[in-house]
Order: C-alpha cells, then structure tokens, then sequence
C-alpha cells in the first residue's frame, strides 16, 4: 500500500458530506468548515474559488477544484461578489446577512441546495468530515488549492457521482463514498503527475528502479521485521548505497520512513474500536502492544489509548 492507496484503504471517507448547490448570478458562498479535504466542481454553469492567498481559479464542467487544510474560502459566480451564505463545522449554513439557517429555507430535495431549482449553474461539492493519520501524511504534500482541468484527465466518475447524489436507497451513503474515494485518488494521481517537480519526495522516488522497490516493499509489509540489510538484499544493492539512495531521494533513512509509516496506520488503526492494541501492534510491526505504545509515545507525545479517545471526541 503507497500513500494514495492509504487514502482508500485506511482513511476512507465514511458518511461523506456531499451536495448540488443550484445557483443563479450573482451568489457567493463562504466556505468555514474546517474540512481537511473538499472537492468542487460545477455540473453545469461556471465557479470561481477564492483563496485567502494567492490567484482565485476559475472552473467549468469538467474541471475539479481540492481544497485541502481546513482553511477557509470562497466559491462564488465571481471574485468580487461579495458573500450571502456562510458555511460553518457540520455543515450549518447561514445567511451572511442576518445569521439565520439556511438549510431548511433553501432544501431543494435529496442533497440538493440553493435559491432556486432551475439556477444557472450546478455546483457538485464533497467533503471528507475527518482526515485520518495515514491521509494527513499525503494531504501535507498538497497546496491549500488545486486544480485539474478538463482536458488534463478523463474520468466518467463525475457523472456518476452527479448521478447518484440526488437518489436514495439502501447502501447508497457507502456507494457515494466509494465514488468519492475513487475520485481524489484520480484526481491527485494526474496532479502529481503533471507536476512531477513539485510532487512529494516520497510519490518522487516512487519511480526510482531501487528506492520504489524498496518503498513498496516497506508500504505493503509494514508488519516485517525490516532491517537495511534485508531491504537492500530484496533490492539488490549493498545496505550503503540503499541507505545513501534512499535518504536523497525520500529525505530520511529506510528505518525512519518505516517507523513513521508504521505509526501513522497504528494511528489510523487504533481508532477502529473493534482492534485492539496488540491486533495493531501485530499488524503494524510491532512485536507487543508495549513496544507500540513506547514508540507511538517518544514520537507522537501521547499514548495510543489518549489518540483514539481524542479521535473519537473529535467524530
């Protein structure tokens, strides 16, 4: 597992907030809700998203917008249109004007939104409500703001997404996340791609005929008892010229990377309340929950147990 595959196989979005937003000109949205990952692009008509900083983005159909971080923005029909709605944690919007709701006065139906049914543009948004610890590895690689345009990538998923959001039915909350999932994870892989340069060091040496062997081997079995001796022998090279490779390519050594991938799952794991302490210890590498607990400790500052109880206040 690599750190897009992360994204799906740990951290997966779970009951997902997603919504059509019907609009008409001129309308301005402020966006507060502190979600670590939100994903917009109109279905119809056009959006502009301004940023705190930085060149506000312009999109159309076929072009998808990642905001990432919990900072705050605006999506608006224009940059200087000044914002009507405010939307708050959990979704709560409001009129920028006077404070009161919004989201009954302007319900449209299943998860659809706005002023008026038949507004000129049709804006799809999702957001992940929590990011878990393996995610956040990969969301700290990203800017605040990204955008892929239409004719950089092919993809039916947003169709589908449009498709189902506004039907209903049993299982059709884990279908929305599953599409959802499918979509970032399409998204930041052609990000990465065109921009090779500015790409993490990690996704970087991912392509690297000895460095990317040794990657995916620590990424898909977090739960061997690695040394660099054993990693560079599965590699093929001598344990210096892995360590010396390793080190420039992904900026720290073979054994750091590992513990750190290790705990950022344990991290993600142990807030599954149906695992315990040694099942993760066991599954992330760690030979009894004690030596998890000290290493999860000296790195993170607090206890597994005080992490998954602050993980589930923050649900």
């Amino acid at each position: 597992m690599d750190m897009l595959d992360g994204l799906l196989d740990g951290p997966r979005a779970r009951s997902a907030f997603l919504l059509r937003s019907i609009m008409s000109p001129p309308w301005s949205i402020r966006i507060e809700d502190e979600s670590p990952l939100t994903v917009v692009t109109p279905i119809d008509g056009w959006a502009w998203i301004v940023p705190p900083d930085g060149d506000a983005i312009r999109l159309v159909p076929g072009d998808i917008a990642v905001a990432t971080g919990g900072g705050h923005y605006t999506v608006a029909d224009h940059p200087d249109t000044e914002p009507s709605v405010i939307v708050y944690p959990g979704q709560r919007c409001t009129s920028a004007a006077d404070g009161r709701s919004l989201v009954d006065e302007w319900n449209l139906g299943i998860r659809t939104w706005g002023e008026h049914a038949d507004g000129a543009t049709v804006l799809l948004t999702a957001s992940y409500e929590r990011a878990g610890e393996v995610s956040r590895a990969l969301l700290a690689a990203l800017p605040a703001l990204l955008a892929v345009r239409r004719e950089e990538w092919d993809s039916p998923l947003v169709s589908l997404i449009a498709h189902e959001s506004n039907r209903d039915g049993p299982g059709q909350r884990a279908m929305l996340d599953r599409l959802l999932d499918g979509l970032v994870i399409a998204v930041l892989r052609t990000w990465f791609g065109r921009q090779r340069d500015k790409a993490p060091a990690w996704y970087r040496a991912q392509g690297d005929p000895v460095v990317g062997k040794a990657l995916r081997l620590l990424q898909h079995a977090p739960e061997h008892p690695w040394t660099v001796a054993a990693l560079a022998k599965e590699v093929g090279v001598s344990r210096a010229v892995l360590a010396r490779r390793f080190s420039d390519l992904v900026g720290e050594p073979p054994m750091a990377y590992l513990t750190g991938w290790r705990l950022a799952l344990a991290a993600d794991l142990v807030c599954q309340p149906d695992l315990t302490l040694e099942t993760v210890a066991r599954q992330v590498g760690y030979a009894t929950a004690f030596a998890l607990s000290a290493a999860f400790k000296r790195e993170r500052g607090i206890s597994p147990q005080q992490h998954r109880q602050l993980a589930a206040a923050a649900s």
